[in-house]
């Protein structure tokens, strides 16, 4: 049977017959159907439908539409979300060089903080030029000289400085180049926007443990613990993605309610209804139902009951897990994209919400806000969900350290100067440090930094780098982004008014909530 196969978002339609696009259509005996494209060498296979015996039952013409398979394939790549390293040429604690893809916003945080002043950093960007000239940063043509036009060039350029934008999940990296090329001189400054699934290339003069141990992480299959939070009270809700390492807000939902009594209290069922009808449009724009572990929906009083009961009998009314209704009820033609705008966003409907309605599980929590989220992932359902994580550790690490503080105070301290002087008397047992105490600027500081971890656990003692840009980093941030745990008392110091380090004070990250 010969198909022709295209990619619409989240589903594969497959046309048999003619087509532009042709390639072997096979059947496999565990229920999947697998399609090789244009005679090339890679599979792509699809759960089969239940509802078609075989490839051999469709008709010529006939479009179908294939679910992507929810587990891995028998020797198929882990179709997990991580960063890829292509090629790798580093020693530890030596110089060299690294070139991966980013796969998602955990990459991108994980790749912000290897990336610091001095490296070098390779990346295809866009230049703008004039023809006839070099472009901006070293062009020789005065105005009005030709045409401008935007080019492609691949360049590396020595870091000067290094943005990260959450909400956008990019990186800016700023420096000057050291690629020759005709369209941009030699020392000129550029700016590199590195996004997700771009091949970036890091070369350092230094590759220490931190370094290492970040991006042996950041390429791990079971890194990740993904899951959705969705605050929520009459008339406010938040929708939060959770990973391994960052915490990223995907959207507010705000409706003005009126009084539940009185004149105003007729619009009231209303205005509920429409702000319900809000906040699931979000969830299903926002969150991909299919990928994460679990959707948890949380806030004071009885708001998430009652939103999770007209969800119930949205999904009741205009549609099962099989049907194609939208959000309002109305029915959804399916049509193919070939931008990698649409196709990043998860094409969902009530059917998808009614299909994995067993991932979400509801919550107690005292506000719609921010700050709330760290009660939910203290929560026992939460805490099975993200199981043996970097997350989780984290978490339950940083409760270990307050408790101690609180019922054992002479075991327990903050701050970098009580820090360090409890390591040179070998009583650390438990460092806690916050991701952003390695962004200094100054390479003899960090190096203070990273000889700290290392000791640390040379002697026996654990080590938890807590990423800034999640709510347990957060909240280490707040008391200066480093503490410990002892092995023995030490009242003495912990009572002690020591003067700061030179350097090594206010490097944690804000701690302001989003």
């Amino acid at each position: 049977t010969r198909a022709s196969v295209t990619h619409p978002d989240a589903h594969v339609g497959v046309s048999c017959g003619s087509g532009s696009r042709t390639g072997s259509f096979l059947w496999t005996n565990p229920g999947f159907w697998r399609a090789r494209i244009d005679g090339q060498g890679s599979y792509l296979r699809f759960r089969k439908p239940s509802h078609l015996p075989s490839p051999h039952g469709i008709d010529s013409g006939q479009r179908v539409c294939l679910d992507p398979p929810t587990k891995p394939f028998p020797g198929d790549e882990d179709p997990c979300e991580k960063m890829k390293i292509v090629n790798e040429s580093f020693t530890k604690g030596g110089s060299g060089s690294v070139k991966l893809i980013p796969d998602n916003a955990e990459d991108m945080w994980q790749l912000f903080n290897l990336l610091r002043v001095d490296d070098h950093c390779e990346a295809v960007t866009f230049r703008k030029v004039t023809r006839g000239g070099v472009g901006a940063g070293g062009d020789s043509g005065g105005r009005g000289s030709g045409e401008s036009e935007r080019i492609k060039v691949k360049l590396k350029v020595l870091v000067t400085s290094v943005t990260y934008d959450g909400d956008g999940e990019a990186i800016r990296v700023k420096g000057r180049n050291t690629t020759e090329t005709e369209h941009v001189k030699l020392g000129a400054y550029h700016t590199l926007d590195i996004d997700t699934q771009r091949p970036v290339t890091v070369t350092k003069s230094l590759w220490d443990t931190i370094d290492v141990d970040r991006l042996r992480y950041a390429s791990s299959p079971t890194a990740n613990a993904d899951v959705a939070v969705l605050l929520i009270t009459e008339g406010l809700a938040n929708i939060f993605l959770v990973g391994a390492s960052v915490v990223s807000h995907q959207q507010k939902v705000e409706k003005q309610m009126p009084r539940k009594t009185g004149a105003a209290g007729l619009g009231y069922d209303k205005a509920l209804s429409t702000f319900h009808k809000n906040v699931l449009s979000a969830v299903l724009t926002k969150v991909d139902l299919e990928k994460i572990k679990c959707l948890v929906v949380a806030g004071p009083g009885f708001a998430k009951e009652t939103f999770l009961s007209w969800c119930d009998l949205e999904s009741q009314r205009f549609g099962s897990s099989s049907a194609s209704g939208n959000v309002s009820g109305g029915t959804s033609t399916t049509t193919t994209t070939t931008t990698s705008q649409a196709s990043s966003k998860p094409d969902q409907t009530l059917g998808t919400f009614a299909k994995h309605r067993k991932k979400i599980v509801q919550t107690h929590c005292s506000s719609a806000f921010r700050g709330a989220l760290k009660e939910v992932l203290e929560t026992t359902t939460v805490a099975r969900e993200i199981g043996n994580t970097k997350a989780a550790s984290e978490i339950k690490a940083l409760d270990v350290f307050f408790e101690t503080l609180s019922s054992k105070p002479d075991r327990a301290l903050y701050g970098p100067a009580h820090v360090f002087a409890a390591n040179e008397l070998g009583a650390v047992e438990t460092l806690l440090i916050q991701d952003g105490m390695f962004r200094n600027p100054d390479a003899n500081q960090r190096r203070r930094w990273v000889a700290l971890t290392e000791e640390v656990a040379t002697a026996g003692g654990t080590v938890f780098v807590f990423s800034s840009a999640h709510e347990s980093g957060r909240q280490l941030g707040e008391i200066t982004g480093i503490a410990a745990t002892l092995r023995f008392p030490l009242p003495d110091l912990v009572d002690a008014e020591l003067p700061p380090i030179e350097g090594l004070d206010g490097l944690a990250v804000d701690a302001n909530e989003a």
